[in-house]
């Protein structure tokens, strides 16, 4: 990189680089790093997190794992870095908060835009490593372990993922026990992911083509554009290139709720912040989100916050 500032920072990323095979040199040169620690437990296991601004638009491909059979946890933009001592030019995340798991083989595409912040933890685990802690509970989750299988699996983040991203992100490394404390963290981090996951009702995971999973991230990225108007599935089908049946069963397979639950807890996602970052009224709140109605929107917003928006509002203060 250009950046004569982060020497020690990229020198840091290549080393890791060179051990686990998730990013190149030439990727580099797109970003300016702010924050990277990285702790390698190999053959088994690898954790490491970041900030990152880009410096243009990109598009970043996930590389190969050294790690054998490799399954990745990408916890992206879950946490904001307030230390960036930017100029005010630079923009907070410009993608929607997601928690992905995914195996290596199938490379993931991840989008940068220009003067954009971006922060992630990811988690690289060996599928043998994990099932031996999921013991018992792996029978649920065996389409992680099926080496013919292609899965791709997102998950809502709940407060317990969130407090403890913030505790391998923000909190002051220990003085000693580092890596233990880290592999520790990223276990707990499983913990909290998989918990919520066992929620989801139990369907048959079935073989996803490269095809398929590029349709769904389109179909995704459609329904988080549009969060004030909701798009037909008629329009959804159409991009999806699948008819309504394929296309709700693969939806809900990857996302462990249907089409139209999904884009409502993201529209009274998008609604928590305007209430609580943009200090909006809740009637504010409630027309910018598409709803005529202010009744509708608080029990819809209560159905998926638990709040109603007037305290969830007040709580905020």
């Amino acid at each position: 990189m250009k950046d004569e500032g982060h020497k020690d920072i990229d020198s840091r990323i290549l080393e890791y680089a060179s051990k686990v095979g998730l990013t190149t040199k030439d990727e580099l040169q797109h970003f300016e790093v702010k924050l990277f620690k990285a702790f390698i437990f190999l053959p088994d296991m690898a954790l490491h997190f970041g900030s990152l601004i880009a410096k243009r638009n990109f598009t970043r491909q996930t590389a190969t794992s050294v790690i054998k059979d490799s399954i990745g946890f990408l916890f992206y933009n879950i946490f904001e870095d307030h230390n960036l001592n930017t100029s005010g030019t630079i923009k907070p995340p410009s993608d929607a908060t997601f928690v992905r798991i995914f195996p290596f083989t199938i490379p993931q595409k991840i989008h940068f835009t220009e003067n954009t912040q971006a922060t992630y933890v990811s988690i690289s685990i060996s599928a043998e490593y994990l099932k031996s802690f999921l013991k018992e509970e792996s029978e649920y989750f065996q389409f992680l372990f099926d080496n013919t299988n292609s899965f791709l699996i997102e998950e809502l983040m709940t407060d317990d993922i969130l407090r403890t991203v913030n505790d391998i992100v923000k909190k002051e490394t220990p003085a000693t026990m580092r890596s233990y404390y880290y592999k520790i963290k990223a276990m707990e981090l499983l913990f909290y992911l998989f918990e919520s996951l066992r929620k989801r009702e139990n369907s048959t995971h079935q073989k996803l083509s490269r095809k398929e999973i590029q349709s769904i991230y389109q179909v995704r990225d459609k329904i988080v554009s549009s969060l004030s108007q909701p798009t037909s599935i008629a329009e959804l089908k159409q991009m999806a290139g699948m008819n309504e049946l394929k296309l709700r069963r693969i939806f809900k397979q990857v996302y462990g709720m249907g089409i139209y639950d999904y884009y409502q807890h993201l529209r009274m996602k998008e609604a928590a912040r305007l209430l609580r970052d943009e200090k909006l009224s809740v009637s504010e709140t409630g027309y910018q989100m598409g709803f005529e109605n202010l009744s509708h929107f608080s029990r819809v917003f209560e159905k998926h916050l638990g709040k109603k928006p007037k305290k969830y509002s007040h709580d905020m203060k």
